[in-house]
């Protein structure tokens, strides 16, 4: 497995709902077998990424990396499968570029209704159980609201 030890965008621009993120010399490296290699931008040099979906949209780019006189060449597919590359890909996503990533509002309602259930069901729970346990105190508490 491969770990990625830096990646910073050099450039990022964004053009609707697809933001591009363009790398050199220096500001992309992995580590491979302890060993560093460096981007170098001779075939591929960004990852342009569908902010609504999330999803990268040029998977089949090729990202050379080299070592002295040693070349790794990988295309962006291979390189998310087999690396950490899209945990760096998320804290740009999040952090650099301050994209807020809201819920739809559909399943936001659902889930505060799911929650209002799961309350509603464990305040019943504890009320049998104050029942159970003859607790007249958390009984009281517990019923106090309900009409």
């Amino acid at each position: 497995m491969l770990s990625v030890q830096r990646m910073t965008p050099f450039f990022t621009s964004q053009e609707d709902f697809r933001l591009r993120l363009v790398f050199a010399y220096q500001y992309f490296s992995i580590i491979k077998g302890g060993e560093v290699y460096q981007f170098v931008p001779s075939e591929g040099k960004e990852i342009v990424v569908n902010v609504k979906s999330l999803q990268v949209e040029n998977l089949g780019e090729v990202f050379v990396f080299q070592r002295g006189s040693r070349f790794i060449r990988l295309p962006l597919y291979q390189l998310l499968l087999i690396s950490d590359l899209h945990l760096h890909l998320a804290s740009i996503l999040e952090g650099t570029l301050n994209l807020e990533l809201e819920m739809p509002e559909d399943i936001v309602q659902e889930a505060a209704e799911l929650l209002k259930e799961i309350e509603a069901d464990n305040r019943l729970r504890m009320i049998d159980y104050a029942l159970e346990t003859n607790n007249r105190s958390l009984f009281t508490q517990l019923t106090e609201g309900m009409h």
